[in-house]
Order: C-alpha cells, then sequence, then structure tokens
C-alpha cells in the first residue's frame, strides 16, 4: 500500500536520509528503531507528507504524492493518514471529543456525523467518561488514547505514529502496545511507528533498523 524509493534529505549540510527504500503491505505493523539522529522521525514525517524529501518518490496504492499540489495534498492526507505524536498534541482550549471530531470536521463532515463517529471511538478506546474533559484534566495515557481515537476518525489507510509509549508509564505503555494490536483487527490498520520501546517493536510484524540515515536491516521479531 506505501512505496518510499530513492529517499534522500539534507538540512543544508547535514545529510539526514540517504536512498531510503521500503514498502509497507496493506494492513502491517513495522517499528522503525535506531538510535538518536538516524532519520527516524524525519522519515516518518516524509511518509505522512509533512515534509517533502529532496529526491526520490512516495507511493500510496497508485498516488504519488509528489505530484499533488498543496490544496489536494491536504485533503490526500487528511482522508488518508492518521498520526499519532508523542506527546498527543491535543488542543488545550478544546475538550477531548472536540479534539477528535477535528479531522472530521476538516474533512467537510457535519457536526452531527462527527460526534457520532467520535464518541463511538472514544468508547472504544476506553474513555466514555472523559469525552468533555479537557486535555490539562487528562492523565498522560487517557491523553494519548484519545490521540489515537483521534487519529482513526477519519477511517485512514494507515497510522504513522512517532515515539506513541515514549512519555508514558509502564502501565500506560502497555495498555498503549496492546491497542495499537487491537485496532490493527478492527479496523483493519496499517500502522508504521517509530519507537525506542523495544518491547513494543517486537510486537511488529516487521522491524526496520535505520542508521546513519540509511536502512542498516530489517528483522522479523519471533
Amino acid at each position: 500500500m506505501l512505496k518510499a524509493s530513492g529517499i534522500c534529505k539534507s538540512y543544508g549540510k547535514l545529510n539526514v536520509l540517504s536512498n531510503v527504500n521500503l514498502s509497507i503491505d496493506n494492513g502491517e505493523i513495522v517499528s522503525i528503531v535506531g538510535p538518536s539522529g538516524a532519520g527516524k522521525t524525519t522519515l516518518l514525517q516524509i511518509l505522512g507528507t509533512l515534509e517533502k524529501p529532496d529526491s526520490g518518490n512516495i507511493l500510496y496504492y497508485d498516488t504519488d504524492v509528489s505530484l499533488l499540489k498543496d490544496k489536494n495534498l491536504s485533503k490526500f492526507r487528511n482522508k488518508t493518514i492518521g498520526f499519532v505524536f508523542q506527546n498527543h498534541q491535543l488542543l488545550p482550549e478544546f475538550t477531548l471529543l472536540e479534539n477528535v471530531m477535528m479531522p472530521a470536521l476538516i474533512g467537510g463532515e457535519t457536526i452531527k456525523s462527527s460526534k457520532n463517529k467520535a464518541i463511538k471511538l472514544l468508547e472504544e478506546v476506553g474513555l466514555p467518561n472523559r469525552i468533555n474533559h479537557k486535555p490539562s484534566q487528562l492523565s498522560g495515557g487517557e491523553s494519548q488514547r484519545g490521540a489515537v481515537a483521534r487519529a482513526l476518525i477519519n477511517n485512514p489507510s494507515i497510522i504513522l505514529a512517532d515515539e506513541p509509549t515514549g512519555s508514558l508509564d509502564t502501565s500506560n505503555r502497555d495498555d498503549l502496545q496492546e491497542l495499537f494490536l487491537k485496532l490493527r483487527n478492527s479496523h483493519g490498520c496499517t500502522i508504521v511507528m517509530v519507537t525506542h520501546d523495544i518491547l513494543l517493536a517486537k510486537k511488529s510484524d516487521r522491524i526496520i533498523h535505520l542508521v546513519d540515515g540509511k536502512i542498516n536491516h530489517e528483522e522479523t521479531p519471533e
């Protein structure tokens, strides 16, 4: 479903990614691991169309995203890709329900439809009693589960997660690990994660090791 070919990216004289090639199959869970500074987050941002590579291309099914103009690219991103960040990035002035509804509203859905979808997703991630709370009233684990619900609101083909368990304690980390595995079954999601969490990575279908901006090797966890 996703194919990246010849991805290169530099910032000034700093070479971050060098000729990265990878393919992600539909329904696959893939973890990208490696030392700090290896280019993991930059690669994830390029896969998510938040950054443009200096060279190379990204295909989602038959769509070459480099050919999309800004407006069409934003629409494509909104409908196709869900994002989960390390620090959840929920908007503090809105309730959890409003935060989860936001991508659907941006995508043109009605308030009623967006609200119904958001409530259902918040029930699915175990937060039915927190929908009217603002992010400051939520625990770290609750905020991150809310971010997962937000990522799912437009029924994306793929979820890209950047260190999703990085700010969580052991209990919440374990809960989020199980939630990701469940989502693959319940929503048919393809999931690509950047993580330092080895236990989480080992629950993936495949682990890609990135070193100095290049894919060093891949492995299939036992």
